[in-house]
């Protein structure tokens, strides 16, 4: 469980909160972030890459370690009606969902900052700098179908993806 405290901020309060333990606990060996395009390889039954995606994801799903984060979540939303549909389509998977932190946020905007500085043109910042930035602080490797802006902006991230 999370654990908060309380900081004085010139006159108010605000809470901070500790990192929650199931992102402390999951990042052991063998864990992996799912990211949105394996998901929706598996969902959709892609012709071309659900079987890849399937075959990458099943040991981490046997062992309980594939993750996602909410940023995966948002991104799969706009192909449902309803979040009840969502949770339904992604409950026989059993996938641990861990939140995002701040320290996830505060990479995700320097590796942002570092996309723009190299010319990138999107005006915010994109999921992949948060999912990216999660799996890194966790301890997790990355399932993924396009490696190009991890491995290029999260340089240490293991990431798991076609050749």
């Amino acid at each position: 469980m999370a654990t908060s405290r309380t900081k004085p901020t010139g006159g108010r309060t605000s809470s901070i909160r500790e990192p929650h333990s199931a992102y402390r606990t999951h990042g052991r060996s063998g864990s992996v972030v799912v990211d949105t395009n394996i998901l929706i390889d598996i969902l959709n039954e892609h012709p071309v890459w659900a079987l890849w995606s399937e075959q990458r994801l099943a040991p981490f799903l046997a062992d309980g370690c594939a993750v996602i984060v909410p940023m995966v979540f948002a991104e799969l939303a706009a192909g449902f009606a309803s979040v009840a549909r969502l949770e339904r389509a992604l409950e026989p998977l059993h996938l641990v969902r861990e939140p995002l932190t701040w320290e996830a946020a505060f990479r995700a905007g320097h590796a942002y900052k570092l996309y723009r500085e190299r010319g990138g043109t999107k005006r915010s910042p994109l999921p992949d700098f948060y999912i990216g930035a999660h799996a890194l602080l966790a301890g997790h490797a990355l399932l993924t179908r396009d490696p190009r802006r991890y491995r290029e902006y999260f340089p240490k991230l293991k990431v798991i993806a076609p050749e």
